[in-house]
């Protein structure tokens, strides 16, 4: 399965010629090149993790895709088909296995209301938390792991991955970060994955790992 980031907090895996895209947000440029969308989950409601611009190209390109998202997600998106997902549910739009996790978003401040939010497995390899911090209690081969955001402090970001223990992560959510903040971000990062003896990749906006 190949795994490609894109800006902030995009990602798409393709896998026997099929695309999953998750998290097509604000911060992300058009997607360019798609080919056979089989589904898009997106993990919460906040606009740097969907718009209507993205869901209407995807669409048009893939009609009757498939797209998956909490409570809140088919709430904000009601003019859209949202399938609606919760912690502990797993389907499948082959040739991907989705399970979920979580359910809420981590907090940002007390004044800001906390909404639902769901982590998704891939195939039993790719792990994206979306903006929580639960570990999925499962092995996981790869994680996307947020660098920056309102609601994250550098030492609680290492902790989740040292909880979680993958083989190898990478760096998202970050394009509210410098340069020079990305890159702090990221070694603090790589210092987390390889207390477990993983491997850190340092992928920017279009470049790809396989699993």
């Amino acid at each position: 399965m190949r795994v490609t980031k894109f800006e902030h907090a995009t990602l798409t895996l393709r896998e026997s010629g099929k695309t999953l895209i998750i998290d097509p947000g604000s911060f992300t440029s058009p997607l360019p090149d798609l080919e056979d969308v089989v589904g898009v989950v997106i993990t919460h409601e906040h606009p740097d993790h969907w718009t209507p611009q993205h869901l209407d190209r995807i669409l048009k390109a893939f009609p009757g895709t498939p797209l998956f998202g909490p409570q809140g997600v088919a709430d904000a998106a009601a003019e859209y088909d949202i399938t609606m997902v919760a912690p502990g549910d797993a389907l499948s739009v082959e040739p991907f296995r989705l399970q979920f996790f979580g359910g809420r978003h981590a907090v940002i401040h007390e004044s800001i209301p906390v909404i639902d939010n769901v982590g998704v497995l891939v195939n039993d390899t790719v792990y994206y938390p979306g903006d929580s911090y639960t570990a999925p209690e499962v092995p996981v081969k790869l994680l996307a792991a947020r660098v920056g955001a309102p609601w994250l402090k550098i030492g609680e970001a290492m902790d989740f991955v040292l909880a979680v223990a993958p083989r190898s992560a990478f760096g998202t959510h970050d394009m509210t970060l410098s340069v020079a903040g990305r890159q702090m971000g990221r070694a603090r990062l790589t210092w987390a994955v390889e207390q477990n003896g993983g491997e850190f990749f340092e992928l920017d906006p279009g470049e790809s790992v396989d699993v």
